[in-house]
């Protein structure tokens, strides 16, 4: 996703003041609610009333923008004085978004509006270990079913959004030295992920591809949901591996080179003799994982083989899954008070297979025991509320922020020849 200052700001002033904005601009005051009448963007702007119109001539002539809903007009005052001015809205109607969520073994896909609505969604086996060449070729087909269940155009498309167990290069969509997806490191997603689509639909061959870390969609997918007014966000997702997403001040914060929120493989003294996937000693998600807890409990005589089947027995109640489940959230919760000491979120949120009442238990006894209490006085501690479809809207909302980035509005804009 562009940085933040890219998609905000520049309406009033961004590109060197009000008089530069251009049709991006006013499309971005319109779709935040800053401004929704002729007038209001006059006024936000200083623009002219024949600049207004002939910038928003553009968006109409691309079909991005409309008078009330449906084509209706909607009504609102002026801040210039006269009659009530039309009200202008983003056309939410007018594409589509692609996007899928990969875990180790399983596979979301879905088919989303542009405000985040779940059109239509698969949910199947994939493994992750197939490597990218076959795993991202049957995304490209279960993208053409949807489109054929949904009844909708590849060209309706207009852009796909992935999310991967792993770090991610957000300049270049690669995966950097991915612990568990093996193949996967360097790899070419987004060229990849292109052709599959084209060729499995028939669409566009330079369709936008972004890729992010599945637990830094899940938190923006949540954020921007349920908490947009939240300034500093922090999600934790516990599954096969342990993986932290944040989001400050409406956008996604991954460090330098992707690697922020890889708190998996923070060292623990309990972890010091088991060895994690990465290949080292001690890191958190040897001992705290889905997978850490599914062995403990296969060799506590209660067979599992991965966080889904920790998720099912905790489910139906399994006393040693409880235990277990509530003992990695203590380990998890000695470092999240470390996070939380940091970052001071104003909501901390736990997702993932092991995100349930004994794992949220486990965390909340240490987070609150080994956390000053000026860190914690605000804070609230949750799980999640879009459950497994978060990295889904997550990944969506991405395509969409970025292709209706100012920039980015005017760049398409000049190829459409509008």
């Amino acid at each position: 996703m562009p940085d933040r200052t890219e998609h905000e700001g520049q309406a009033t002033g961004g590109r060197g003041g009000g008089q530069h904005a251009g049709a991006g601009d006013l499309l971005h005051l319109v779709r935040s609610g800053r401004a929704t009448t002729r007038g209001a963007l006059q006024e936000a702007t200083g623009l002219s009333r024949a600049t207004v119109g002939q910038r928003l001539d553009r968006l109409f002539r691309a079909g991005w923008l409309r008078e009330g809903v449906g084509g209706a007009p909607g009504r609102a005052g002026s801040p210039l004085g006269g009659r009530p001015a039309v009200r202008l809205e983003f056309d939410d109607a007018h594409a589509v978004v692609l996007a899928a969520d990969l875990e180790t073994r399983h596979a979301r896909t879905a088919l989303l509006g542009l405000t985040g609505e779940i059109i239509a969604e698969h949910a199947g086996p994939l493994a992750i270990e197939d490597g990218p060449q076959a795993v991202l070729g049957e995304l490209g087909v279960r993208f053409a079913e949807l489109l054929r269940k949904a009844g909708r155009a590849p060209d309706a498309v207009c852009g796909i959004g992935l999310a991967v167990p792993g770090p991610v290069d957000s300049e270049t969509g690669r995966v950097v030295q991915p612990p568990i997806m093996p193949g996967w490191d360097g790899y070419d997603i987004r060229g990849r992920l292109r052709r599959a689509f084209a060729e499995q639909t028939g669409g566009p061959a330079r369709i936008p591809v972004l890729v992010d870390n599945d637990a830094n969609l899940m938190a923006y997918g949540e954020q921007r949901a349920s908490y947009p007014q939240c300034a500093a966000f922090a999600l934790v997702k516990v599954s096969t591996g342990i993986g932290a997403g944040v989001v400050v001040d409406g956008a996604v914060y991954r460090g330098i080179d992707g690697g922020a929120g890889d708190i998996g493989h923070i060292r623990v003294p309990e972890g010091a003799g088991a060895l994690c996937k990465c290949g080292s000693y001690g890191c958190l998600a040897a001992v705290a994982s889905g997978r850490a807890v599914a062995r403990g409990l296969t060799e506590a005589g209660v067979p599992a083989a991965s966080g889904a089947d920790v998720r099912r027995l905790l489910e139906a109640g399994n006393p040693e899954a409880v235990g277990f489940a509530r003992e990695a959230g203590r380990h998890v919760g000695e470092v999240l008070a470390t996070v939380v000491t940091l970052l001071n979120p104003g909501v901390l949120m736990i997702a993932g297979d092991l995100a349930g009442t004994p794992f949220l238990t486990g965390v909340r006894e240490l987070l609150y025991q080994r956390a000053l209490p000026r860190s914690t006085a605000h804070l609230e501690v949750v799980t999640s509320r879009l459950g497994e479809r978060a990295a889904l809207v997550g990944a969506g909302t991405l395509v969409v922020e970025h292709l209706y980035a100012p920039k980015r509005v005017e760049e398409r804009l000049a190829a459409l020849g509008v």
